[in-house]
């Protein structure tokens, strides 16, 4: 799943394979000091540094000619503080790793996203997030963290130490410097159920805000070209733990959601117009099904069918207004979409750019099979996203830049601000930097 370099010409690729780099040097650097001396060597050399964790964004958020730092020396626990309920982990250790360790130790982090091969420095600086009423994205979950800066000195930042930069390196885009550890709030290890069934598509839209409220984790994926959603509720349980049977578990997530999709992909991708068909027996395939198990092995699922995604956060009060206009767009456009439309929500945080920043948050993320034209279905979606106000995941293909950020932002020019003031040369600059958050 990694993003690995080309050993003969030095390209870097990025998982969902639309992004390409060619940095002047790569650097996997074993400790902090040695990392913070590859930043002051580039300085010296006059190249920009770019960290990257698994390429897993489908932006060039990672991308540059510069130094390319590769954090897979830096990885493993630090430490647990089980008075304090927090775990500190190096930036380059993978989510999966994380959960698989905090585990084993009776812990867990109380939200997560779907897919875990990122690291947690790539997910959290990002912005990757799960479904929740109550609980945020895993950055809203960070307690503190650990920067080099372009300097190279080390800076540590949590809510008493350097709030200002804490409230906006939780969810840094590497403006900022690169994060070395993080410290994350975790609790007890607990159990969910997780109940998902089939519900026509305007159901769940006239039910969302009830659906919403009546549970911990909510979320639903709607097939373009038909009327029907396939609906999943995650919710604590006192057990007994009933996981999803070997079989079942491989039939259902492997062959049908990862082998037979796959092959539902190659002949959409072939031949366009069998997708509606497709769509039509994808959207029954999946029949209800329930189970009850620890939170990563509920929260995640494997991903092996590639794609490229755009997804946007839209405040919640609009997510209905939104998701009747894609549709109406998708039937009227002669689109052929072979993937899953996902919802998910998040309540308001206080993190600067953080998606779900200062709002109560709906996301909307449309996804394209890897290899088929994206363009037309992704701008017509970000027409409708961006007259709600929409701010796009900073990891997921968008078109917007500084202008239209310092609108939808209340906080943007606080965090320029502050990146003025640790990054002034940015070192840590590259075009996507650049757009987004300006020269």
């Amino acid at each position: 799943m990694s993003s690995t370099a080309n050993g003969k010409n030095g390209t870097w690729r990025n998982w969902g394979g639309n992004v390409s780099a060619r940095p002047a040097r790569q650097v996997t650097p074993a400790s902090v000091d040695e990392l913070a001396a590859a930043v002051r060597q580039a300085a010296e050399d006059g190249l920009r540094v770019k960290a990257v964790g698994t390429g897993h964004s489908f932006t060039s958020i990672a991308a540059t000619d510069g130094v390319l730092i590769r954090p897979q020396l830096l990885t493993g626990i630090r430490g647990i503080d089980r008075d304090a309920m927090t775990v500190t982990v190096e930036a380059g250790t993978p989510l999966k790793r994380l959960n698989m360790a905090l585990a084993r130790e009776g812990l867990s982090l109380t939200n997560m996203g779907d897919i875990m091969e990122q690291t947690v420095s790539g997910a959290t600086s990002t912005g990757t997030h799960g479904t929740g009423r109550d609980s945020g994205s895993i950055a809203a979950q960070i307690r503190g963290l650990e920067l080099v800066t372009a300097d190279g000195s080390v800076l540590v930042c949590s809510e008493k130490e350097n709030p200002e930069v804490f409230a906006a390196a939780r969810l840094g885009l590497g403006a900022l410097g690169i994060v070395t550890a993080i410290t994350f709030a975790v609790e007890p290890v607990f159990l969910l159920t997780a109940r998902e069934e089939p519900m026509p598509f305007d159901k769940v839209l006239a039910d969302f805000e009830e659906l919403w409220a009546e549970n911990e984790h909510f979320e639903f994926y709607w097939f373009p070209h038909t009327g029907s959603t396939n609906t999943k509720r995650n919710n604590r349980s006192a057990g007994p733990e009933k996981p999803v049977p070997q079989l079942k578990s491989w039939f259902e997530d492997e062959f049908l959601s990862n082998g037979v999709f796959q092959v539902a992909n190659w002949v959409g991708r072939a031949v366009p117009a069998t997708i509606p068909a497709i769509a039509q027996i994808s959207s029954k395939a999946l029949s209800a099904r329930s189970y009850t198990d620890i939170p990563y092995k509920v929260f995640t699922s494997p991903r092996r069918v590639r794609f490229v995604e755009m997804e946007y956060a839209v405040p919640r009060a609009a997510v209905g207004d939104a998701l009747r206009e894609l549709k109406a767009m998708v039937d009227r456009s002669g689109l052929r979409v072979s993937f899953p439309v996902e919802v998910r929500t998040a309540p308001a945080d206080d993190i600067t750019l953080s998606t779900a920043s200062g709002r109560d948050t709906a996301y909307i993320a449309v996804h394209m099979f890897q290899g088929t034209p994206y363009q037309r279905y992704f701008t017509a979606a970000e027409r409708i996203f961006t007259a709600h106000e929409g701010r796009p995941h900073w990891g997921k293909v968008h078109t917007r830049d500084a202008e239209y950020f310092s609108r939808v932002y209340p906080r943007f020019g606080e965090f320029t601000a502050l990146r003025d003031r640790l990054d002034p040369d940015r070192r840590f600059q590259n075009d996507y930097l650049r757009r987004v958050l300006g020269a």
